[in-house]
């Protein structure tokens, strides 16, 4: 019985051991990042998008404010760049108006709700990432209609000073909802679905142009021109009851010391009038995000603004005073928003 006994705990041994090995944790870290008109606005801005890509060492980059249909995709000079000093990237080669980089082959590539501004869809392509599919959506949503600048004194339409603030919750998401965001994201949500049912990690990211409700609750109603308003912004609603993660919020659920603002960003190397509209208010907003949704062997392990620390408030550039957590460029920052990095362990 001996030798049988000891094939037995061999083969029981394998197999545990197999199962073991099996189960590895892969790390995935994701770019987002808004290039102001395709890196236009500020000298040296294409050569800064290489270097922040570089510089994060990001597997995944979500690029948006692309130029459609331009002659030389964007994201195919990137691709060059990025090869030129030893990173090897994939495009999407859609050349619209968002696009993806990623370090892993793409596949399946198509644009989600075109409005009738071509420049304005969601971006869909998948990867296998240890062994498992991800489907990621790079966006950029209408930026009409962008109703925080109602409680700071300004017009939604044509962004200029208004006679009085708007401090009524109703009346700014009536304003709100002319845009065509929450349709693009229910749109989203509902081609996202079969994914999910798949077993597929999704990852979606983009500008959004329309900030978080987490980010204009009680706690902040009295804080960045606000005007006492709490509102329920409906994107971010809309993700949240879809089930989706909002990933900087995750790990800093204090919007008061960790506000993660991405708009305008203090971007000295630019043209300061350029990077604002509201120049006697506090604009500041976070309207950049990453987001995704819970699945078994998905783990959110760091979550990180991306640009310089500064922002413009009141027609200047400000200083941080938040307790927020940056990867500040160490070249030149190309755009007028700041993106976000977030890293995930995906297990097989």
């Amino acid at each position: 019985m001996k030798p049988y006994r000891t094939l037995f705990y061999l083969l029981l041994f394998a197999l545990v051991s197999g199962s073991c090995s099996t189960n590895r944790e892969t790390e995935l870290k994701v770019l987002q990042l808004n290039l102001w008109m395709q890196a236009r606005n500020v000298p040296g801005a294409p050569e800064g998008v290489v270097d922040i890509v570089e510089q994060t060492d990001a597997d995944l980059v979500l690029l948006c404010e692309l130029s459609a249909g331009s002659e030389k995709p964007f994201t195919g000079w990137l691709v060059e760049e990025l090869k030129k000093r030893g990173k090897i990237y994939f495009d999407d080669g859609q050349n619209a108006g968002v696009g993806i980089l990623s370090k892993y082959t793409l596949e399946n590539a198509s644009l989600l709700f075109p409005t009738e501004e071509r420049s304005r869809p969601v971006l869909k392509a998948q990867l296998s990432v240890n062994g498992r599919t991800a489907t990621v959506y790079s966006s950029h949503l209408d930026h009409r209609y962008y109703a925080p600048y109602l409680p700071r004194g300004y017009s939604e339409i044509t962004w200029s000073k208004i006679d009085a603030p708007v401090a009524d919750a109703e009346t700014i998401l009536a304003a709100n909802r002319v845009a065509l965001r929450d349709e693009a994201v229910t749109g989203f949500i509902k081609d996202a679905e079969t994914e999910i049912a798949n077993g597929h990690i999704v990852i979606v990211g983009g500008d959004l142009n329309e900030p978080s409700h987490l980010d204009w609750q009680e706690d902040t109603r009295d804080l960045r021109d606000h005007r006492g308003t709490v509102v329920n912004w409906e994107v971010s609603i809309l993700l949240q009851k879809a089930g989706y993660i909002d990933s900087y919020r995750q790990l800093y659920p204090d919007a008061v010391k960790y506000p993660g603002f991405t708009y305008p960003a203090g971007n000295v190397d630019a043209n300061l009038k350029s990077l604002h509209f509201a120049s006697e208010a506090d604009e500041r907003d976070r309207i950049d995000f990453i987001y995704y949704h819970p699945q078994p062997g998905v783990r959110l392990t760091d979550a990180r603004i991306v640009g310089p620390a500064e922002s413009v408030c009141y027609g200047k550039i400000s200083p941080d005073t938040s307790q927020d957590v940056f990867v500040k460029p160490k070249g030149v920052w190309p755009s007028d928003h700041k993106g976000n990095l977030a890293v995930f362990r995906i297990t097989n």
